[in-house]
């Protein structure tokens, strides 16, 4: 079978950047969906998914528009649930309980949030479930980290090397089948 690309984006900057935001569904500044709309240019995308949070849905939607094709919405594509910690600055959280969770997010997870496995998990189904055609998944940070891990089998150290700013896009060429073939083939930030 033909390889098909995969690209994977981080929504635009939110109204409140800077916080852990999991479930909070703050949408999009114009902004923020201006430079999601400027990193899609020049994609050729047969289909679009996206987080079912206004923050991602709202970016994806606006390329779907421009583009004249359909936006899929999968809540498997979601951030991690940050629990206690959702909204929160990373300075009103604990520093030794957050360096504990950046440290080992499966055995620190935030307190009544989700552990690392659990996104890993869905992140792993939600993959699966993406048809051998060219396709943009607009999503979260955590959410496109749990991916690599599980298409390039990166450990939870190494997925944190990668700096993804609001509207980065990680470009995968796929190989499908039973020792499916992933290549890196660009990290625009």
């Amino acid at each position: 079978m033909s390889a098909h690309m995969l690209y994977l984006m981080r929504h635009g900057a939110p109204a409140v950047a800077g916080r852990l935001l999991g479930r909070t569904d703050d949408p999009a500044t114009e902004a923020g969906i201006a430079a999601c709309l400027a990193r899609a240019s020049g994609l050729e995308i047969d289909r679009i998914e996206a987080s079912d949070l206004i923050r991602a849905r709202g970016c994806a939607q606006a390329i779907g528009e421009l583009r004249g094709v359909a936006v899929e919405t999968d809540p498997r594509w979601r951030e991690l649930d940050f629990g206690a910690w959702d909204g929160l600055a990373p300075a009103a959280i604990d520093p030794t309980r957050l360096a504990a969770f950046y440290d080992d997010p499966d055995a620190a997870p935030p307190p009544d949030g989700e552990r690392w496995s659990a996104l890993q998990a869905r992140v792993a189904q939600a993959l699966a479930a993406v048809p051998p055609r060219s396709t943009l998944v607009v999503t979260h940070g955590g959410t496109i980290r749990a991916a690599l891990a599980a298409l390039c089998g990166f450990d939870r150290r190494q997925i944190w090397a990668f700096d993804l700013p609001y509207a980065a896009l990680v470009s995968l060429r796929i190989w499908p089948g039973p020792t499916r073939t992933v290549q890196i083939v660009g990290l625009a930030t």
